[in-house]
């Protein structure tokens, strides 16, 4: 006698759908207004309340001051995860003042104050604006090379294509959207980290859609900036501009963070902008100071520079 037939056999039961029932469960039905009238409008008023959201959903418990914490994590987990699913592993940082836009937009502000100028020539307000649109417009040069030096990334790219290098910017319009153009022009991606301000802004069009993010806290963002970072360009700019390289200069200077080269671009700005000279002199910084960074005027220099003092530490400038 076969054993196994004498066996009761096991009656295996389908699957289950992975969400639907053939019977619901009894919370899938309100309470019948038929059993109490009052009822719906009570379920309805828990259904509003802020206390049965979801915490995930909640705005308002996420924008509480006691849960910066958490904001802080997702503001750092969101932009590190991105990043990382794209494979960008190292990035050159540009910065540069958001109102150095474009010779040809520059020029077209010029001529429009000029010619209000001549209408109302005793105008104190024209004339001082038309002088600030003189000097943006002797400054527009450099969106040419911020733009020549993101095409440039296509060569960092090749550098290193298992490991993307891209040109990295705060998203924002002037010296920044000239970069992320460049990279544009020549079908490079690159990123921009925008920042939530109380102000509607908008991310210059050259960024790409799916490396575009924004930040709420400046501190994460300025995390992501020099996370990967082989280099950071900063051209003439403003607060923001000023706020970026000082804080990388001070992270350089107390080996915070390791050593990369800072390039000034444009001579003549920051020679008067940041006077390192009076600085050492006055016995604030150090001789050796005055090495965290060098001037340059071209994209090439740019370029070529970054790419020297990577070779003079040992190392690749965009390694694989």
């Amino acid at each position: 006698m076969n054993t196994d037939d004498a066996k009761p056999r096991v009656v295996i039961p389908t699957p289950p759908h992975p969400q639907a029932r053939r019977e619901p469960l009894p919370s899938e039905t309100p309470k019948s207004p038929e059993e109490d009238p009052s009822a719906p409008g009570r379920v309805r008023a828990i259904l509003d309340s802020p206390s049965y959201r979801p915490a995930d959903r909640d705005l308002d418990f996420l924008a509480r001051d006691d849960m910066r914490a958490v904001r802080l994590q997702l503001d750092y987990y969101k932009a590190e995860r991105l990043l990382e699913l794209h494979g960008i592993r190292h990035t050159v940082v540009v910065f540069g003042g958001t109102r150095i836009c474009e010779p040809k937009a520059a020029g077209r502000r010029v001529a429009e104050l000029r010619a209000l100028l001549a209408r109302d020539p005793a105008n104190r307000e024209t004339r001082r604006k038309l002088q600030i649109a003189e000097r943006i417009l002797a400054k527009s040069g450099y969106y040419d090379v911020a733009r020549e030096f993101g095409r440039l990334s296509e060569l960092m790219a090749k550098a290193a294509p298992e490991r993307r290098t891209v040109i990295v910017t705060g998203g924002g319009p002037g010296i920044m959207e000239a970069a992320n153009r460049g990279a544009y022009d020549v079908g490079v991606k690159s990123v921009g980290l925008n920042i939530n301000l109380p102000q509607e802004q908008f991310p210059n069009p050259y960024v790409t859609p799916e490396l575009c993010l924004q930040f709420h806290y400046f501190a994460m963002r300025k995390l992501h900036f020099l996370l990967r970072a082989r280099a950071l360009v900063a051209f003439p700019g403003g607060y923001g501009t000023f706020d970026e390289l000082f804080e990388t200069l001070a992270l350089i200077q107390t080996r915070k963070i390791k050593p990369l080269p800072v390039v000034l671009v444009g001579r003549d700005y920051w020679r008067r902008a940041f006077d390192v000279d009076f600085l050492v002199d006055e016995g604030v910084i150090e001789e050796e100071d005055r090495e965290l960074f060098w001037y340059a005027e071209t994209a090439e220099e740019i370029w070529d520079g970054i790419r020297h003092w990577h070779a003079a530490n040992g190392e690749p400038a965009f390694p694989g």
